[in-house]
């Protein structure tokens, strides 16, 4: 019986992880279809549980099935569970990893002025902090890194090798206000304030 002629189930049955990930070293859409079918339901009830969108949890899938294709193709992948298992393992480090960068970005965002908790959640407004924090000096993004992460003025002194406290506060200050004027010359920032209206 040739392999079309079976049926997708009965082609991957719970034994059959090499199947699934030969299919994946291939990039075969009927694999590919097949992880869709039966693996994207888990990752969506996570991701969605876990204050994500029907957007973010398309992207976790597409995302995780990269990783896992590379890892396969580089020989990298190491199988301590079955494969749907090794999948969500995948799924779920990926949006922890996107969940704590959104944190980051949000707590960054909320000390701007005239901005309220929408803004914070609004994935333009986030794109636009996140554009803006990339063009900061390093000392700069390490600062409101940490500052983000919760850290005190003392730590942030004595990890960045500042005089004192009341240095790091300024330094953050300043940080702060080098940001909010990348931000004032993005072109979307403009577009971004005309959608608020």
């Amino acid at each position: 019986m040739s392999v079309d002629s079976q049926s997708s189930q009965g082609l991957f049955n719970k034994n059959s992880d090499t199947s699934l990930i030969e299919g994946i070293k291939r990039q075969d859409d009927k694999t590919l279809n097949w992880l869709y079918d039966n693996y994207f339901q888990t990752v969506k009830n996570h991701v969605i549980k876990n204050s994500g969108s029907a957007e973010d949890v398309s992207d976790v899938f597409q995302d995780t099935i990269i990783i896992l294709y590379r890892q396969i193709s580089e020989n990298n992948l190491n199988l301590t569970t079955d494969l749907k298992g090794y999948f969500f393992g995948i799924a779920r480090n990926i949006w922890s990893a996107s969940l704590r960068k959104k944190r980051k970005t949000t707590e960054l965002e909320l000390d701007f002025p005239d901005e309220t908790e929408e803004d914070a959640n609004d994935p333009l407004f986030e794109r636009i902090i996140g554009r803006a924090f990339q063009k900061l000096k390093p000392d700069c993004q390490a600062i409101l890194t940490l500052f983000s992460d919760g850290h005190s003025y003392e730590e942030i002194a004595s990890k960045m090798n500042l005089k004192n406290e009341m240095y790091a506060r300024r330094k953050k200050y300043l940080c702060k206000e080098a940001l909010l004027e990348v931000v004032k010359k993005d072109p979307e920032y403009q577009e971004y304030l005309r959608f608020r209206k």
